[in-house]
């Protein structure tokens, strides 16, 4: 892995802007830079102090590329913890790509992708995890997947899995002693404080897993499936949610043969809603193939919106023990799965059938795990009842850790070492009440330092390095 050379690239996105960033790392970095840019108060690069921004020209002979305004970091005080300069130019492509040229003819090579955060994992500025969460920093589009970037960038993940791993490691070390002294048979490590110990390690780390179920439906977006028969409202729901004409809309069933999907943002968690193809049974094999898909969302989704119309259901025993039916099918087969019961297109309703159909369906929404399922009345088409289901939407969202700044784990590299690192603790505790040898006890305590360090980089391979960094944009 070559990082002694002088790497440049554009920082900011590709494309015509008001502005755009080229940055320069290595310990070259200034000195090359320094011969193409002209001060406006005849400056030399070289001798200015770090953190200073100075304003000229970027020159080549004769030739002015552009007005520059120019950023100078000096190592190890700098994002790489090398030499950096950056380079503010005009958002024109033509002028980004003179200036990255200009660099690369002299003694510059482009940087591969994510390669200045990889430089600032390598001299130390960040761990690996913290470089991770730059990228997800970089992918968040909504205030939770951004609090929970931040919170892992600053080091909140890293710290605590440092000090559990600091604190194995002491122990560890007492217990590699011990060998040294087999013959005198001797213990300096204290067994009922290693207990402890490693009771401490497997509920922090039981809590960790846990909260990956949470981290990685806030990073990446809460599918919800919207599920029913044709025509009862499903494409308008939809519509109402994302406050556009998203979905074809029409009298006719069966109209919606596909799902579409589409993202918004509730109270700072995005939420993917999927609008389906309407069950029923069919002879349309177009239709069909949209029914089977309709299935293969909701086993995906994490949370179920059944929706059928109340117009229809009212006053109907027969269409309303159809539609139980229904709802007892869908809580059979995805018990774990949130269910939200929904009658649409009650503004058809009078106040006695609006009651009925609360007494009839709000009382199967109510059996077994209560917070599982509910079930809510609406208008899709005449917007009422909208703001009721998005606020029921975020109680189905174990938010309370985010809320308290807990550590949430959103990361699958993560989880799987926090797993491995889990079995390979659970070794040693049954170890250490089986009475076995220090010997025997070290190599399962090396195996969970060992998936420890993975997280934070203290042990990495130049292949995990490249799979990580490889995600990056180009000028990160």
């Amino acid at each position: 892995m070559i990082v002694e050379d002088n790497i440049v690239a554009l920082a900011t996105p590709s494309g015509a802007g008001a502005i755009a960033v080229v940055r320069i790392s290595g310990n070259d970095a200034i000195s090359l830079a320094a011969p193409f840019f002209k001060s406006v108060r005849n400056k030399d690069l070289e001798k200015q102090k770090s953190h200073t921004i100075h304003l000229g020209h970027i020159v080549e002979g004769e030739r002015t590329l552009d007005e520059v305004l120019v950023s100078v970091f000096k190592a190890p005080n700098s994002y790489t913890g090398e030499n950096v300069v950056e380079i503010s130019c005009h958002g024109s492509s033509y002028i980004q790509q003179e200036i990255i040229q200009l660099f690369l003819r002299n003694g510059c090579r482009t940087a591969n992708p994510g390669e200045f955060t990889l430089r600032a994992f390598l001299n130390g500025k960040i761990d690996l995890s913290q470089a991770e969460a730059v990228a997800d920093l970089i992918a968040s589009d909504n205030e939770a997947s951004h609090q929970l970037a931040m919170q892992q960038m600053r080091g909140g993940f890293s710290n605590e899995i440092k000090h559990l791993r600091d604190e194995l490691l002491n122990f560890a070390s007492l217990i590699e002693l011990e060998l040294d002294f087999s013959e005198e048979d001797v213990e300096f490590a204290d067994r009922s404080q290693f207990k402890d110990l490693l009771n401490r390690i497997q509920h922090i780390l039981k809590r960790l897993i846990d909260s990956f179920a949470v981290g990685n439906v806030i990073k990446n977006g809460i599918p919800v499936a919207i599920v029913g028969e044709p025509n009862v409202g499903k494409s308008t729901l939809l519509n109402a949610l994302l406050n556009e004409e998203r979905a074809i809309v029409s009298d006719i069933a069966g109209t919606t043969r596909d799902a579409i999907e589409d993202e918004i943002n509730i109270g700072g968690i995005g939420f993917r809603f999927i609008d389906t193809a309407g069950i029923r049974d069919t002879t349309d094999v177009v239709e069909s193939i949209g029914i089977k898909k309709t299935f293969e969302k909701i086993e995906q989704a994490q949370v179920v919106i059944y929706l059928f119309d109340a117009s229809s259901v009212a006053g109907d025993t027969e269409k309303q023990q159809a539609a139980l039916v229904e709802i007892k099918k869908l809580q059979n087969k995805f018990p774990q799965k949130p269910i939200l019961i929904i009658a649409n297109k009650t503004d058809k309703l009078d106040q006695a059938q609006s009651e009925g159909m609360q007494e009839v369906f709000g009382t199967i929404a109510s059996d077994g795990e209560t917070s599982r399922h509910h079930f809510l009345m609406l208008s899709a088409k005449q917007n009422t009842g909208v703001e009721e289901l998005k606020a029921q939407l975020l109680d189905f969202v174990n938010t309370g850790a985010l809320r308290n700044n807990e550590t949430i784990v959103t990361n699958a590299r993560h989880y799987d070492s926090l797993l491995k690192a889990l079995e390979e603790i659970e070794k040693v505790q049954f170890g250490l009440d089986s009475g076995l040898s220090g010997d025997l006890l070290a190599i399962d305590i090396r195996q969970a330092l060992y998936h420890f360090g993975e997280i934070t980089g203290e042990i990495s391979t130049d292949d995990l390095l490249g799979n990580i960094f490889a995600n990056f944009c180009i000028g990160k």
